[in-house]
């Protein structure tokens, strides 16, 4: 069996009488694509902001490459290797798409204030940059304003700030999230082959791109996990069926 390098044991959050986790375990594996889905307001979120250190869990415990992260901070967690892209965008909307990566190489290396004033010829921020950006196709758009790119190409973007952490594993959150079909399909290779780079725990409502991608699903009902098997076995399964997927009767 692969190495697990994320362990979730048991984690609970409730906010007053809202249960948003309940006793949630499940692991990410090297080299392996575990899908995390549900409905909406199923927890998912939450239960991700909880594995980066941005929430604490009222009750569990994380481990990551072997070690308690329980007592560490968000920013920690990412310096250890635990790279986040988001639901929403978070990119310097008005700097170009270099720029964009150069920020993420220096704040992987805690050091954001070498960027000012400018370091663009500093080529041991912009070498690691730009080999970022041509891992995720945008060598090309290097010196193109974020805010002239396309939807996916932003979700790029993001992706190629992750790789810029040096990831272990990825924690991602609905990277499909307002792409139409034919970006969904573009963005899905690059997915796929991230996990030679680190495995990714992966948020997505795209049941296409999932059962393409996932290794292994978890299904998140009301803060509670209520299948994990791989793609056939979750497709099968009557209450995720009944909950999610559709009854299919």
């Amino acid at each position: 069996m692969a190495e697990v390098i994320l362990a979730v044991d048991n984690i609970s959050k409730h906010f007053g009488a809202i249960a948003a986790s309940r006793n949630v375990s499940l692991d990410l594996r090297q080299g392996e694509i575990h899908a995390l889905i549900g409905p909406n307001g199923a927890g998912k979120s939450t239960l991700v902001k909880q594995i980066a250190g941005e929430l604490r869990p009222d009750a569990g415990s994380v481990r990551f490459c072997g070690r308690p992260v329980d007592s560490i901070d968000a920013v920690g967690r990412a310096r250890l290797g635990m790279a986040r892209t988001f639901q929403v965008s978070c990119l310097a909307m008005e700097l170009s798409v270099l720029r964009n990566a150069m920020l993420a190489v220096a704040g992987a290396a805690g050091n954001v204030f070498r960027l000012f004033p400018a370091a663009n010829n500093d080529a041991a921020i912009t070498g690691p940059a730009m080999e970022c950006l041509r891992q995720v196709g945008l060598e090309d758009r290097a010196m193109t304003r974020v805010a002239d790119l396309s939807h996916g190409e932003r979700r790029r973007l993001e992706i190629a700030m992750a790789l810029a952490m040096s990831p272990k594993a990825f924690l991602m959150d609905e990277p499909m999230a307002g792409m139409g079909p034919e970006g969904a399909r573009t963005l899905t290779p690059l997915l796929d082959s991230l996990r030679a780079k680190a495995p990714i725990l992966l948020i997505e409502h795209d049941m296409d791109a999932v059962f393409s991608l996932a290794d292994r699903i978890s299904v998140l009902v009301n803060g509670e996990i209520i299948a994990t098997g791989s793609v056939d076995e979750v497709r099968a399964n009557r209450d995720v069926q009944k909950s999610y997927l559709g009854d299919g009767e």
